[in-house]
């Protein structure tokens, strides 16, 4: 049976992951968390979105010591993750998917790096996909009106290695080169604490994607750093939850864009460009993203958008 790895009294460490039917893949990412090495104090939460496959009763049955809150429904990542957020306050929280595999000395590496760099709000390591390439979202820099252009149009997949196009994923720079960046992914992405008790926890307006960046860009705007750290390097078999339901996704990815677009950058874009990015959402992310960007539109409903 597995030992609690913390003291409640002095928590390092709160670790939230949000699991929607990945169940093997739970458990595998469990299991790499309880081998991590080092002298952690931490405790995982996992929220339970309504699963089908079994994956609360495998967490009861196999891991005593993590907490599990179950949700009535699917209510999304970013609510999901405040559930667990909420519950423990701790130095450090790691936002982590289910669909990954943590080496033993990651914990201990990334926070030894928060320690040392006290400016760091949000820190992500290297993460790489199964097949050993590098999974592109773990550095980013902010959807802003010309990089989402360039993106939209196709430009950063032509140009990737160009300074000017390339900068959605940041695919110019050498992946093993630690750099600060606008943005790491919510799949591993290890959070100070008085970031959240300084600019609020995550944006409950998105769904499945976007939340992850506008955490990072509220925490910049605050004067917190944010740094790609290549020396720890996590695998990712990416999608395994969004997979299941591939139109809910692809349409979730658009929205997140344009919530992004529409709470830090439409109001100080000139109109030509706001025509052009709204023109190509529309295009990209369906007639139902096309009815929310038209009622938000002309119908004054932004502030009910983004909440």
């Amino acid at each position: 049976m597995l030992q609690s790895p913390w003291d409640p009294e002095v928590l390092d460490l709160s670790i939230v992951i949000v699991n929607y039917n990945t169940r093997d893949l739970l458990r595998a990412c469990l299991h790499s968390l309880f081998a991590s090495q080092g002298e952690l104090r931490y405790e995982v939460t996992v929220v339970d979105n309504a699963s089908q496959d079994g994956s609360a009763a495998l967490v009861r049955q196999e891991f005593p010591p993590v907490h599990l809150l179950e949700n009535a429904e699917n209510e999304g990542y970013a609510r999901a993750n405040n559930r667990g957020l909420r519950r423990r306050v701790a130095r450090y929280s790691l936002l982590l998917n289910p669909d990954t595999l943590v080496p033993p000395n990651a914990l201990r590496e990334m926070l030894s790096l928060m320690e040392a760099r006290p400016r760091v709000g949000i820190a992500g390591p290297k993460l790489v996909l199964e097949d050993g390439r590098l999974d592109l979202a773990c550095r980013r820099t902010f959807p802003s009106p010309q990089v989402s252009f360039y993106r939209l149009v196709g430009l950063s997949r032509l140009f990737p290695r160009s300074r000017r196009f390339g900068r959605y994923n940041l695919t110019y720079l050498d992946p093993d080169q630690e750099a600060e960046v606008d943005s790491v992914v919510g799949a591993f992405m290890l959070v100070r604490g008085e970031v959240f008790g300084e600019i609020g926890y995550l944006d409950e307006s998105f769904f499945l994607y976007g939340e992850d960046l506008d955490l990072a860009y509220r925490a910049k705007a605050a004067g917190w750093s944010v740094l790609y750290y290549p020396r720890v390097v996590v695998l990712h078999y990416k999608r395994q939850a969004s997979r299941q339901v591939r139109a809910l996704a692809r349409r979730e990815f658009y929205r997140a864009m344009y919530l992004f677009y529409q709470k830090h950058y439409a109001r100080t874009t000139p109109r030509w460009l706001h025509g052009l990015i709204l023109a190509g959402l529309l295009l990209r992310g369906g007639p139902e993203l096309g009815r929310t960007i038209l009622r938000s539109q002309f119908d004054g409903k932004e502030a009910q958008l983004l909440r």
